[in-house]
């Protein structure tokens, strides 16, 4: 029989997993799923592998905890897409989920810790303070609700609490690339670091005991390390780090005194093993080259949830840290691995000689249509990487091949690198890109009659840019809720976001000049080529009013212009149908601009 190439809808039939945990006698798994068209919790009763519904909220979910005991599940929800998570509890069984903390729709509620008892719970709160934050903690036997730190200056986040409750490390952010931690013990203010002054990162910080606090860092280095702190020795030690890679996220197993480490290097993730009293780092194998999320149980056994180019969004465990289990099994419906493609991994010189890498996709010969998708990442701190997208798969076997350059300003190559991106969003970055673009053609791997623009959020905004300097090298563009006007987008973006867009991206006074250069907006007259734009309406991070007004003003002038805004949906597609319907409406337009 002949049967024909796979739909949209098949490659976009993979669900997204944002979260999980795993009970502390490990026979229940819960995570966060659109398994049925939009986001709920769901779990599996070991040994069975079965995923049923356990909660229906059908909004995202930013964290899962389960009360040691058992007596109930924590989980924080949105509403459509628009990042105004509230806490909510579910009985330990699933069903409903009841109100726990929360406050209005524009209030905001982010779990940190609940203690290992399950009795108190710390959380922050934009609620009396949208700036800064302020942080709380819940006794939920008693209901008494208490203030233990108020935000000022910063944004501030709670990330680490003894288990006493005696000492608890508090997070300042004044940038990506700048945050400081200091540990309040008592009525003092302790750093982590030497001099917060100095730019650089602190996260991860862990309590091994009640004193001992390990955390990572890239203080004075490019690359961040595993350090540690002794409170009683009010000293800092470098524990160990891993050659031109970054530690992105450690777990602690209390049980063997070892730390599993996830680094990132370039486009993908490695995992390691660090025993603390020997000193020996091992590197493991990992069934996935980017990992979201890891997880030690009280046996020791590892869970770890990631995904690959040609693998979707799975969880994974071991026990001897050699052979791995699949727990779920996500992925394309009636489409192998072998019939998707794996990214060649490519560099190429930019203007000023600095090397840029980048993932190549190239459509399988009885597929290629010979056109190309350029597609600068979101973020912009942040980076394209070997992971799974629907979008990338479903194109590539329409016949698209796609170039995924991580410019300057990435994140996997170094803090220097990545700061490069700070108060120059629209120069350093866009011409690594018209690097790319040409690297592409003097490889005739492409040419100026083949070449489309698609990009979401920075992304999105970097597409604007493209279409309105360099539109003689684009056919036509998509842009998926990018920032059109630097000004307004300073204005509007999240209260807590705001204490950071200077450093971020500038002042709309003292930088009056270079933002009106590097607005999307700034170039009308020369975004001539035909564009779809796409837009939640509920968006926090860049406001339908960012959209509207670039659409608004190109119809204006007469452009080629499609727009289409889902009512339902904030910085990203949670529920199914949106997406698919996005996606296929997209690929229309490309095969209407070939």
């Amino acid at each position: 029989m002949q049967f024909p190439k796979p739909t949209v809808e098949q490659y976009f039939r993979t669900y997204n997993i944002g979260d999980f945990t795993i009970s502390k006698d490990e026979k229940r798994l819960i995570f966060s799923s659109n398994l049925n068209g939009s986001m709920n919790l769901w779990a599996i009763d070991f040994p069975n592998n079965y995923p049923y519904q356990f909660s229906h909220k059908e909004e995202n979910c930013n964290f899962i905890k389960m009360d040691p005991e058992n007596r109930f599940v924590l989980a924080g929800f949105d509403h459509d897409g628009d990042e105004n998570y509230q806490i909510y509890a579910l009985p330990p069984e699933g069903g409903i989920p009841q109100p726990l903390i929360t406050g209005d729709k524009t209030d905001k509620f982010y779990f940190a810790k609940l203690t290992k008892d399950g009795k108190k719970l710390y959380y922050m709160t934009s609620k009396d303070n949208p700036s800064f934050l302020n942080t709380r903690v819940r006794d939920l036997e008693t209901g008494e609700d208490i203030l233990l730190h108020e935000g000022e200056k910063r944004t501030t986040y709670l990330l680490a609490v003894s288990d006493e409750g005696n000492h608890h490390v508090f997070m300042q952010i004044f940038a990506n690339t700048y945050m400081t931690a200091h540990v309040k013990s008592g009525e003092e203010w302790l750093s982590l670091t030497p001099d917060p002054e100095k730019v650089h990162v602190v996260s991860n910080p862990v309590f091994v005991d009640e004193t001992t606090i390990f955390f990572v860092t890239n203080y004075e280095e490019e690359f961040d390390y595993l350090a540690k702190y002794d409170l009683e020795k009010r000293s800092i030690s470098r524990v160990v780090s891993v050659d031109k890679q970054s530690i992105k996220a450690i777990e602690w197993d209390k049980q063997k005194e070892i730390f599993y480490l996830v680094t990132e290097n370039g486009v993908q993730d490695e995992l390691y093993r660090y025993e603390v009293k020997t000193k020996q780092l091992e590197k493991l194998s990992s069934p996935i080259d980017i990992i979201d999320k890891i997880q030690v149980a009280d046996s020791s056994t590892v869970y770890i949830l990631g995904k690959s180019a040609t693998i979707p969004v799975n969880i994974f465990r071991t026990q001897d840290s050699k052979s791995w289990e699949q727990l779920t099994n996500n992925q394309v419906l009636g489409v192998s691995r072998d019939e998707m493609v794996e990214p060649e991994v490519v560099t190429y010189s930019s203007f000023d000689g600095m090397e840029i890498e980048a993932l190549l996709f190239k459509a399988k010969p009885d597929y290629d249509n010979g056109h190309m998708i350029f597609w600068p990442h979101g973020g912009p701190q942040y980076g394209e990487r070997k992971f799974f997208r629907s979008m990338f798969q479903c194109f590539l076997n329409r016949g698209y091949s796609i170039f995924a350059p991580n410019f300057r300003g990435s994140t996997g190559y170094g803090a220097a690198f990545t700061k490069l991106v700070e108060r120059d969003w629209g120069e350093g970055p866009r011409l690594d890109c018209v690097a790319g673009i040409e690297w592409l053609f003097e490889q005739k791997i492409t040419d100026r009659d083949h070449l489309f623009l698609v990009g979401g959020s920075y992304g999105g905004y970097m597409t604007l840019l493209l279409a309105g300097r360099h539109p003689e090298y684009f056919k036509a563009c998509v842009d998926i809720f990018g920032p059109s006007n630097l000004f307004t987008f300073i204005e509007s973006v999240p209260d807590h976001w705001k204490p950071m867009m200077e450093q971020w991206l500038g002042h709309p006074e003292r930088d009056k000049e270079r933002l009106t250069k590097d607005s999307p907006i700034t170039y009308l007259d020369q975004m001539v080529k035909p564009m779809f734009v796409i837009q939640g309406a509920n968006d926090p991070r860049v406001v339908k009013e960012e959209s509207d007004q670039i659409v608004a003003a190109l119809r204006e002038k007469g452009r080629d212009v499609s727009y289409l805004v889902l009512e339902d949906e904030g910085h990203g597609f949670s529920k199914k149908e949106n997406e698919i319907k996005v996606y296929q409406q997209m690929l229309e337009f490309l095969e209407k601009h070939q």
